[in-house]
């Protein structure tokens, strides 16, 4: 009998989901990573475990290969520089790995936004760090989501909630996220914050204004890891190449976040319980020009904007219509009346005419005659 529930135990284990891994990455504890010399690498809000992987703000590649639990330390090989975005990789790796259905693909621009830590809030700001009603981290889903609409992007935001922030959020979200996918975004995004008590390291400035930095996270136990984190390394260098600064660095974890179910899905952490919420807030905006570069190219990032400046430059143009039609027909009335007053009259009457009797007014004899016969 012992031997037979020793067995079913070991069955279990072996049946529990790899996303069991990345609930783990969120609880109450700090780890800190260092490299073989011992100089710090990175601190993270979860645990740390060997093989997770770890891209630095200058692509620098480590891998752990130590974890002293009792300690909350991992040591972390340094493998040189990650190699950089490439493209075509990048588009075999999708091809690949890309289960979009291909019938709701009607070229619409859609991303799909929600946040499997609904309690995560910002201590200035929101007053706490932890909050069971309206959380910090939806108004930083709200504004991502507003700065991409502005961009002409379509976004479906959950504010479904996913308490309590323990062991089973990830899976209690994961059913918002197969919900979401039903809609075939281009992307699935799942919005945190991060947990590490030093505000400094994600304080940045970005073309001269203070904002958050954004930590990326990969999980690298799941059929789609390398799509994944291909989606990672394409934002983080467009990034860079954009808003030197903005991207904090990626961490490759063990386990999911229920990245496996889709091939353009990225957990991003927008500042830390202790930063100011508005600096989150603010590199929203940013981030939201990012995605649209990666996802739809530089022409739509641009696309809302020209948008504004098109209907702005219509009411323009059409002054311009009616004054050049307006200035030939003072020209035409000249030739044909050769006085000065007999033009005004003309003048006044060709208004009236154009704006439905709103300018000017009809010529009195014309009236007449008209009248008349």
């Amino acid at each position: 009998m012992r031997l037979k529930r020793t067995i079913a135990l070991m069955a279990l284990l072996c049946a529990l989901p790899l996303s069991a891994r990345a609930d783990e990455l969120d609880g109450d504890v700090l780890y800190r990573m260092v490299d073989v010399s011992g100089q710090a690498v990175m601190t993270l809000d979860g645990r740390i475990y060997e093989g997770d992987e770890y891209i630095s703000a200058d692509n620098q590649l480590y891998v752990v290969i130590s974890v002293d639990d009792s300690a909350h330390q991992a040591v972390a090989m340094p493998m040189g520089a990650e190699p950089a975005y490439d493209a075509d990789k990048a588009r075999a790796v999708f091809a690949s790995a890309d289960k979009k259905d291909d019938a709701k693909d009607d070229g619409k621009k859609l991303i799909a936004m929600y946040s499997t830590h609904s309690d995560e809030s910002y201590e200035n700001g929101d007053g706490a760090a932890s909050l069971t009603k309206n959380a910090g981290i939806y108004d930083v889903d709200r504004a991502l989501k507003k700065a991409l609409e502005e961009k002409g992007v379509t976004v479906e935001l959950s504010t479904n909630t996913h308490l309590p922030h323990d062991t089973k959020a990830y899976s209690r979200s994961r059913r918002t996220a197969e919900e979401l996918l039903k809609l075939a975004p281009d992307a699935l995004l799942d919005i945190h914050r991060d947990g590490i008590p030093d505000e400094s390291e994600y304080e940045t400035e970005v073309d001269g204004e203070e904002t958050s930095k954004v930590r990326l996270l990969v999980g690298r136990s799941n059929p789609n890891a390398d799509a994944n984190r291909e989606f990672a390394k394409q934002i983080k260098a467009t990034a860079d190449e954009k808003y030197d600064g903005l991207i904090k660095d990626i961490f490759i974890g063990k386990g999911n976040y229920n990245q496996e179910l889709y091939p353009r899905s990225i957990l991003l952490e927008f500042g830390t319980h202790t930063l100011d919420k508005d600096l989150a807030i603010d590199a929203t905006g940013y981030m939201a020009d990012v995605l649209t570069t990666v996802l739809y190219g530089d022409s739509a990032s641009a696309e809302g904007e020209g948008a504004a400046k098109s209907a702005k430059g219509a009411g323009s143009g059409i002054f311009w219509a009616i004054f050049i039609v307006a200035l030939a027909g003072i020209v035409y009335a000249l030739a044909s009346t050769g006085t000065l007053k007999n033009l005004g009259a003309k003048i006044s009457g060709g208004a009236s005419e154009l704006t439905g009797g709103l300018i000017g007014k009809r010529n009195h004899d014309e009236a007449s005659e008209k009248k008349d016969e």
